[in-house]
């Protein structure tokens, strides 16, 4: 049984690629169990061949495709490409763990993988060879028999008699380091960008992998959600993420590493375990980052010290406001204004690059507390701000607030990206325009200070990719044009 997992492509996202670590973990768990197993990555496979003409040339008995939000329409053109070469669809990621019922509503969607899907998948592959389903004509889905498909759990599938099944939640898994590393050599690594531009410029030629060594996040924040990886902390022994580590170093050549938890410092202690182990088995000469914005709360100076021993080039930070009640009553960060700059000056006496990510127009701010983020943007100075306007996913509660309010409704998904240009509702007094000026003004007041401007001037990358950057500025600075992809000059 061939199988193919795609991922499509948004134009909004940033210019960074870095390979999709859903499908790796997807591709190690099938390849663990001895199937034969190809990933498509629209982010680096499009320029050389479309996904159609892939499916043309190549044959497959089953097509997995994974989607955020933003992407899910996307998805659903896959599919129909996928069931047109008469191949078995499934899809899954954040999206469909929320809403399976509407993605199972369309005609080329075969079965909906909820949830975490390492042993999901696999179980829906036994029960493949057993019924392969009933095929209907034209594009319509395959119809499946209760015996085979009704107890895996995380599955929603169709019966014989064309209706919906939604089968019980899958467990989250506890012991992660039960699950195949991910397939990292799967991907064309050559073709991905590197992950750490923040002094030297965007390296074609680097060998950026990414690394997960924990799941899951215990924190409430109104605008995150967490459908797959659920609301517990759950980490890898350091002995296993080691041993992944030192496959990456030593065998596939990475020059970085970035490390994508959604909080990898939640246990601190294990933070720094984690650090020493990487010291004294000599992998810290490859340098790596935090992708996503450590907690500023689970944080000290030793940490950091640590980290840059440990061959860290740069941390990132969820400071989201500058406004203490914004964080406490809007927010929900568990965090306050004076936990960031306690982490930012650690992580800055530590030698390490500093960036910080910070949102614009959450439900019940206002202009004066936007004043206060990017104040506190300017105070900190982090080597890289990254400013963003607030977006209303499904299963978060700005979205819940919002669509009771009248303000969001499911559909339109692909407006859904948080590096839009546009604000994406109006709430209370403050309008979608002041929203917008102030994302700009940060930008202008942040970038447009003397010792930026001449640290992006004197920088050969800048001029090596101008036309790119000048529109990037138009963009994000005035307000003129459409912005292709995020900036990633500091």
């Amino acid at each position: 049984m061939r199988i193919l997992l795609a991922s499509p492509e948004s134009g909004v996202w940033n210019s960074r690629k870095h390979i999709h670590m859903g499908l790796g973990y997807l591709a190690g768990a099938l390849l663990a169990h001895g199937y034969d197993v190809t990933i498509w990555d629209a982010a680096v496979e499009e320029a050389f061949e479309t996904f159609e003409q892939h499916i043309r040339r190549e044959t497959y008995d089953v097509v997995g495709i994974s989607a955020p939000t933003p992407l899910i329409p996307s998805a659903w053109k896959q599919a129909e490409t996928a069931k047109k070469s008469g191949a078995i669809t499934i899809l899954g990621g954040p999206h469909l763990t929320l809403m399976p019922h509407e993605s199972m509503e369309q005609p080329a969607v075969d079965l909906v993988v909820r949830g975490e899907a390492e042993v999901t998948i696999i179980e829906i592959l036994a029960a493949l060879e057993k019924d392969s389903g009933i095929i209907q004509e034209g594009n319509q889905p395959r119809l499946f028999q209760k015996a085979h498909m009704g107890n895996i759990f995380g599955l929603s599938w169709r019966d014989e008699a064309g209706k919906i099944q939604h089968n019980p939640d899958r467990p989250l898994a506890q012991d992660l380091d039960a699950i195949p590393f991910p397939a990292h050599h799967l991907f064309k690594i050559d073709r991905y960008t590197n992950l750490n531009p923040l002094t030297d410029g965007l390296n074609p030629n680097a060998r950026a992998y990414t690394i997960v060594t924990s799941r899951g996040c215990p924190y409430k924040c109104t605008y995150c959600s967490k459908p797959i990886t659920g609301d517990t902390w759950r980490g890898r022994s350091v002995a296993n993420v080691i041993a992944e580590w030192r496959w990456l170093v030593e065998d596939l050549g990475a020059t970085e590493i970035g490390v994508t938890d959604d909080i990898w410092n939640l246990d601190r202690d294990r933070a720094k375990e984690l650090c020493q182990a990487l010291i004294d088995n000599k992998l810290n000469h490859v340098p790596w980052v935090t992708i996503h914005g450590m907690k500023v709360n689970n944080t000290d100076a030793e940490l950091f010290k640590m980290m840059k021993a440990a061959g860290c080039k740069r941390v990132g930070f969820g400071i989201e406001s500058g406004d203490d009640a914004v964080l406490r009553k809007v927010i929900k960060k568990g965090q306050t204004v004076d936990m960031v700059r306690n982490a930012i000056k650690w992580a800055k006496a530590a030698k390490l690059q500093t960036m910080g990510f910070f949102i614009y127009g959450m439900p019940g701010e206002t202009e004066e507390s936007m004043e206060k983020t990017t104040r506190l943007a300017l105070e900190l100075d982090p080597d890289l701000a990254h400013f963003l306007m607030a977006t209303p996913y499904p299963g978060t509660e700005m979205w819940d607030m919002l669509q009771r309010e009248g303000l969001v409704e499911p559909g339109n998904w692909d407006k859904l990206a948080i590096q839009e240009d546009k604000a994406l509702f109006s709430y209370g007094g403050l309008d979608a325009e002041v929203v917008e000026r102030k994302w700009h003004e940060a930008h202008r007041r942040f970038y447009l200070r003397p010792k930026r401007v001449l640290r992006i001037a004197t920088r050969k990358d800048t001029w090596a990719r101008f036309p790119y950057y000048a529109q990037t500025a138009l963009s994000m600075l005035a307000g003129i044009g459409k912005r292709d992809v995020a900036p990633t000059a500091n």
